[in-house]
């Protein structure tokens, strides 16, 4: 791997490796607790009002904290961020509408292929190849995941099963960009988060405003219990707020392979949720799928911390 292969150069942060990695691997695990939360406040009818509610939740905030920062950002950064932000509508659209179109089974396992695609896809733009171990801890974790999920058995593939690949995709995209859009690399990470959600708020009320899209966010809103909102607050602070923050943060102290592979371990963290909460049952081919996820993933991180120690030497 050559420098060309890491976010921004000269960044790559000389603090523990654990560091960066943790932050990452909690987004891998509040997105693995979103699927229940998404669940328990979404139909097929409401996906774009909750995706409105759930941005509009935190960005008021965001705007008021980070004002001074946020008129610092230059015109390039901001078309920077919007890009990202255009990229992770198209993430959320994909993944909230899969929540109601495909079983959870499928969903782990395909949003898991994140983990191949992102070092293919960083290889392509670098011309650059991954290392042959980092790849075989990827599909290490990929064959975890494949055991993992098999708990409620791989269904016939669906609709919903396309629009998971493409949001499989469209993340590979995301965390890509953020380490190859120069505009951003130095930028202040809570100002280019903010820029990302309004830009992303920007395009579901736009889709909220169309005939056809289902119920308003406010007719949605009005409908909400207790249940409801706390699902809607997770959602909206938690998996989202932290999460790109956290991802805007750690992108450029590590390789964007590296983030894709920590953010792959998402459906061991759905499997524990749904165990803990759910009362699902793991059975002995999850738990050994559950073994070859860790493996693989720690792996992986080794090889990708040994790669940008050879390029720092």
């Amino acid at each position: 791997m050559s420098a060309a292969a890491v976010p921004a150069a000269g960044s790559v942060s000389p603090r523990p490796a654990w560091v960066t990695d943790l932050p990452v691997l909690a987004v891998a695990a509040v997105w693995g607790a979103s699927y229940l939360a998404a669940k328990g406040v979404t139909t097929s009818h409401t996906v774009v009002a909750v995706l409105v509610l759930r941005f509009a939740i935190v960005l008021p905030v965001l705007v008021t904290a980070g004002w001074r920062k946020l008129r610092a950002l230059t015109a390039a950064q901001w078309r920077g961020a919007g890009v990202l932000g255009l990229v992770l509508s198209g993430i959320f659209l994909l993944e909230t509408y899969r929540v109601v179109h495909t079983s959870a089974t499928n969903a782990g396992l395909i949003i898991s292929l994140t983990m191949i695609f992102t070092p293919l896809a960083e290889a392509a733009v670098t011309c650059v190849r991954p290392t042959a171990g980092f790849m075989a801890a990827a599909g290490l974790s990929v064959a975890g995941v494949v055991l993992l999920t098999q708990g409620g058995g791989f269904t016939s593939p669906s609709g919903g099963d396309l629009l998971m690949l493409l949001a499989a995709l469209a993340r590979t995209v995301h965390v890509l960009a953020m380490a190859r859009i120069k505009a951003v690399r130095d930028a202040d990470s809570l100002s280019l988060t903010t820029v990302q959600l309004g830009s992303a708020v920007a395009v579901f009320a736009v889709l909220a405003a169309l005939p056809g899209t289902g119920a308003s966010p406010w007719s949605t809103a009005a409908g909400f219990g207790p249940r409801e909102w706390a699902g809607l607050v997770f959602l909206s602070v938690f998996c989202t707020l932290f999460a790109f923050f956290v991802q805007m943060w750690s992108v450029r102290r590590t390789s964007p392979s590296r983030v894709g592979l920590l953010l792959g371990t998402e459906p061991l963290w759905a499997a524990a949720v749904g165990i803990s909460l759910g009362g699902e049952q793991l059975g002995a081919l999850g738990a050994a799928g559950a073994v070859l996820v860790l493996a693989g993933t720690a792996w992986g991180r080794r090889a990708a911390l040994g790669s940008v120690r050879r390029i720092r030497s």
